[in-house]
């Protein structure tokens, strides 16, 4: 079998490039070990499919915390506004929710996937199953894949396999050791955007969600790594929820901390004449009585336990100390991290092929001609909000529209 070119992975990345490489004229074989396309891109966003960020290329650079520069061209060359356009022409039409967040109109990501697969379809793409094992090289050029014990004859490859999060999906790593017998050196992966493990004072607030709440992750030293805002699960094993998915990309180390404001609209002294008024509206309650006005009820036990405060206090018995405990736990009530939870686990991989070794403009291998990278393979990852699909369709097009340059 011979084609212009291969594309190794049909996730988001590697559907975008081999319809940014076919509607140029190259002849593409798009090859997928699964037995369907966009098996991870079907259950991102719990299943609704955050397609990208309603913003422009800057604002999603922000929103990488590694390695940011080297997208700057192809994020440039393929904006928001494009991926966006792209599935509204396909017969997607998308909406933006809060934080700038788009999604499928449909709010079903199988929408997103059925758009792609069209594009697929009339672009000329041929879809073949099968996991390649090799790519063959002759004087430092692609020449060929191995797929299934068939060999396929080509003049460029496209490596966009994805990482190591959410194996069911068939994203194994298989594209490391691909890339890597090649000569290119693999980032470490591990987990990025994923649930940390905390202290056991979590448990006891298991499937508590908390809203509108500040976050700082500091580091043993008291150095602040990451703040946001927004929304935090308890879970049996630690945090969760979209605040804690986009502190984990920042984590070092060990002794790390989550500090949370659950009162980020008032400062201290607004904070405690707010109590005070509840101390005297409920002056003949016990404290675990007298505070579910101002937290949650799973919450209160573990407060008080931290505060020093014993729960069956009467509340017009709260002295002054006590109170000042109080306002500190409730202005950086305190998370003692452990460490991540297992990569499986993880939305997004954080590390891949090293950046130094592809062409930023073109995502072509500068070790090897006619070999291409897209998507979670390299070494680039954001937060939440649409901006890692966001990566994978700017590197995907990067790829799909350099491919074949040469001859």
């Amino acid at each position: 079998m011979k084609a212009d070119g291969i594309v190794i992975g049909g996730g988001p990345a590697g559907m975008f490039a081999a319809i940014t490489a076919a509607r140029r004229g190259q002849k593409v074989v798009l090859l997928e070990r699964n037995g369907r396309l966009g098996k991870k891109l079907l259950i991102t966003g719990k299943g609704r499919c955050n397609v990208t960020n309603d913003c422009d290329a800057g604002k999603v650079l922000e929103n990488v915390p590694r390695n940011s520069r080297f997208l700057f061209s192809a994020m440039n060359a393929c904006p928001p506004e494009k991926v966006k356009r792209f599935f509204e022409e396909a017969g997607c039409p998308l909406k933006t929710e809060r934080g700038g967040r788009v999604f499928p109109v449909s709010d079903k990501s199988f929408t997103v996937l059925e758009a792609l697969e069209r594009a697929l379809k009339s672009s000329g793409v041929t879809i073949r199953t099968g996991r390649a094992s090799r790519i063959l090289t002759q004087d430092g050029r692609v020449v060929a894949v191995e797929a299934g014990g068939q060999r396929i004859d080509c003049g460029w490859a496209i490596l966009a396999t994805g990482g190591v999060s959410y194996p069911a999906t068939g994203s194994t790593g298989d594209g490391y050791a691909l890339a890597e017998s090649l000569g290119h050196t693999i980032v470490p992966p591990e987990g990025s955007l994923v649930p940390l493990e905390a202290d056991e004072d979590c448990a006891k607030m298991q499937g508590l969600s908390l809203r509108n709440v500040a976050v700082n992750l500091v580091d043993a030293k008291g150095k602040t790594l990451y703040s946001d805002f927004g929304e935090l699960l308890f879970t049996h094993f630690g945090v969760s929820g979209p605040t804690v998915l986009s502190a984990s990309a920042h984590l070092k180390g060990t002794g790390c901390r989550l500090l949370i404001d659950l009162k980020p609209a008032l400062d201290e002294g607004k904070l405690n004449d707010r109590i005070l008024r509840d101390l005297q509206m409920y002056k003949n309650r016990s404290m675990e009585n007298a505070m579910t006005d101002l937290l949650p009820r799973s919450m209160i036990p573990v407060v008080l336990e931290k505060a020093q405060i014993p729960p069956e206090l009467q509340a017009n018995a709260l002295n002054k100390q006590q109170r000042r405990k109080l306002i500190e736990l409730l202005k950086a009530f305190p998370v003692q991290i452990r460490g991540k939870r297992p990569v499986e686990e993880a939305i997004i991989t954080s590390g891949g092929v090293k950046v130094s070794q592809i062409d930023p403009k073109t995502m072509a291998s500068k070790l090897v001609e006619g070999l291409y990278f897209a998507g979670e393979i390299i070494d680039c990852d954001a937060y939440t909000g649409g901006f890692n699909l966001q990566i994978a369709w700017a590197t995907g097009y990067a790829a799909g529209s350099s491919v074949g340059n040469d001859g």
